[in-house]
């Protein structure tokens, strides 16, 4: 596999060097951009980069990303001027206050919000381009939004909204006591959650307005009776609380894509775990998907182009556990013969590689490909950190940056875990 990374992998020093890559891409509505931290400098200024690209060049309208989504309205707000928009950026930023914050408020995002902001002030587009949040882990925040909704506007749902909540009140916006609660005792709020979920869908029309309410109140609900379901499952089964958060995504994405329109075009930032397709993984076989695979299958394969990311060394921004304060971690060298050992060892610089039919059979062989965490302890790293990858399936092109640096935190005053 050395060699035919050698014979197929160009190397790059600037966005402009990715001209195949983007050629590659060609008419993908869907362009699934991963990373292989949540804490790299590296994979959020390149991602950027491609994402100004295929805005431009290519008419994408829509960026989904691996966060929550009441969060992520704040950046949406503010890029498109509707609501009530925050005053500058770092106002934006300063609803990511939920552990890890660094995700999303870091100084790496920030020119990439003002660019968006810029270009939907200077475009004549119908759809001005969208930043949305698909994650599930808002529950307590998405019912704070559809109430504060319909208790100002007066509009039908709110009794379900409130039972609801009055439901999930008693856990005190805990997690944890939610799902031993509804995971082993029984006690959950799932007939609730499903009843403000149909009330809301059944009504979307009378939110319908220019601030986007009918989206924002569908993907607050969604939230809402799959974010019931991941923490009731999480205790019992790991496996199907994922299977459940990335089920999600998608339902969270197709309400997007929906709501844009039949001609939209998405760039979506998540993890490598997320968006390379689950299929070419051991998370086949323990009967997992993610959303690379669920995307690949609900649209044909020319609509669908997925990215990975990857480096062999340098430092990123982790937890040494759940919920602790980030620190810079060193990241050592990949292990012997792994997908990221054998790209360092073919040229120690920034490279990308394409996977294609003239290729794809040279790399179908299954090999550790890194993946790490929000927690992350690199002596532990031989345990757990590799997941046995055929990169050829797993990706349409690779983009490997030898030596990577850690992301830069914007700190935030209140801190929720």
């Amino acid at each position: 596999m050395l060699q035919s990374i050698k014979n197929y992998a160009r190397p790059f020093d600037s966005i402009d060097d990715l001209d195949p890559l983007m050629e590659d891409i060609g008419d993908a509505k869907y362009v699934l951009l991963g990373e292989s931290s949540h804490g790299t400098s590296e994979y959020y200024t390149i991602r950027a980069e491609l994402s100004k690209r295929l805005i431009k060049e290519k008419g994408f309208s829509v960026i989904a990303v691996e966060g929550d989504w009441p969060s992520c309205q704040s950046i949406n707000r503010y890029i498109k001027n509707i609501g009530s928009p925050p005053s500058d950026v770092r106002e934006a930023l300063e609803s990511f206050n939920r552990w890890p914050t660094w995700m999303w408020a870091n100084q790496e995002i920030i020119e990439l919000v003002q660019w968006l902001k810029d270009f939907n002030q200077q475009t004549k587009r119908k759809n001005k381009v969208g930043f949305y949040g698909l994650d599930v882990y808002s529950l307590w925040e998405s019912m704070d939004e559809i109430i504060k909704y319909l208790e100002r506007t007066g509009n039908t749902g709110l009794k379900q909204a409130r039972n609801a909540f009055n439901c999930f009140e008693p856990f005190n916006r805990n997690n944890e006591s939610y799902a031993v609660s509804a995971g082993y005792l029984s006690e959950d709020c799932m007939k609730e959650a499903l009843s403000l979920l149909t009330t809301i869908q059944k009504n979307k029309w009378k939110y319908d307005d220019d601030e986007e309410s009918s989206l924002n109140m569908e993907v607050n609900a969604l939230v809402t009776v799959n974010a019931e379901e991941y923490y009731r499952t999480m205790v019992t089964s790991d496996s199907k609380s994922w299977n459940v958060r990335d089920i999600h995504m998608v339902e969270a994405l197709n309400a997007v894509m929906k709501f844009y329109g039949d001609d939209a075009k998405v760039i979506i930032w998540e993890h490598n775990t997320h968006v390379g397709d689950a299929r070419a993984t051991d998370m086949k076989d323990a009967g997992m998907v993610n959303v690379g695979q669920l995307i690949r299958e609900q649209n044909f394969p020319e609509d669908v182009y997925i990215v990975g990311f990857g480096t062999n060394s340098g430092t990123v921004i982790a937890s040494t556990e759940w919920g602790v304060d980030f620190r810079v971690t060193k990241v050592p060298s990949a292990q012997v013969g792994s997908w990221e050992n054998l790209m360092h060892k073919a040229g120690a610089f920034n490279q990308y590689l394409l996977f294609n039919d003239e290729n794809r059979e040279e790399f179908s062989k299954t090999i550790g490909h890194r993946a790490i965490g929000v927690v992350y302890r690199p002596e532990y790293e031989q345990y757990g950190n590799y997941v046995p990858s055929i990169m050829s399936s797993r990706y349409d092109g690779f983009i490997f940056l030898d030596k990577t640096h850690a992301l830069h935190p914007i700190v935030m005053e209140s801190l929720i875990y």
